[in-house]
């Protein structure tokens, strides 16, 4: 039986939790998320207890390796609703900065031209300053998606350490041929 899903989910205090047939949908002071869960696995609320259990149908492989992850996406849900999600990028290299106008995120990092993102609907952004950028929102993935995708304007470079990086991401430097000499 799989770890994670086999341990139920808590409902906290002004979370609501509705299942009707696959769709759960999950409402709190934060905003509302909807999730259709995948019919090999069956998602059960327990009012008393105020828990979620997920539970499986049979042992096949695809079975098991939907329970965990059923189990997990729903408690991402209770949590994102409650607390919400934040992932915070910052900007290295001279001359690189980002300015957010209306929902657009604008990025100077070294082309030629400006880069210019538009910020998806759900997503908080703010730039605290010229180099840094918080990413806020109640979807998890929404949030991880739009960090990796500015991220991956300009990754890290390895020699000067030049790009977009998450807060406290370590990157491994190389050591340039001047090294070797």
């Amino acid at each position: 039986m799989s770890r994670i899903g086999k341990s139920p989910v808590a409902i906290p205090q002004g979370v609501n939790v509705k299942v009707d047939s696959r769709l759960v949908s999950v409402e709190g002071p934060l905003g509302k998320l909807e999730h259709e869960h995948h019919p090999a696995v069956s998602v059960d609320i327990d009012d008393s207890a105020a828990l979620i259990r997920v539970s499986r149908d049979d042992d096949a492989k695809l079975s098991r390796s939907l329970h965990g992850l059923t189990r997990s996406l729903v408690n991402n849900m209770v949590e994102g609703v409650t607390k919400g999600y934040e992932k915070r990028l910052e900007i290295v290299g001279v001359g690189y900065l980002a300015v957010l106008q209306k929902d657009v995120l604008q990025l100077r990092v070294g082309f030629a031209n400006e880069l210019h993102v538009p910020v998806p609907k759900g997503l908080n952004v703010t730039c605290p300053d010229q180099t840094h950028i918080n990413i806020k929102g109640i979807d998890k993935q929404l949030v991880g998606q739009f960090a990796a995708e500015v991220r991956s304007l300009r990754k890290p470079e390895p020699y000067k350490g030049k790009g977009i990086r998450y807060e406290n991401e370590q990157v491994r430097r190389k050591a340039g041929k001047a090294v070797t000499k």
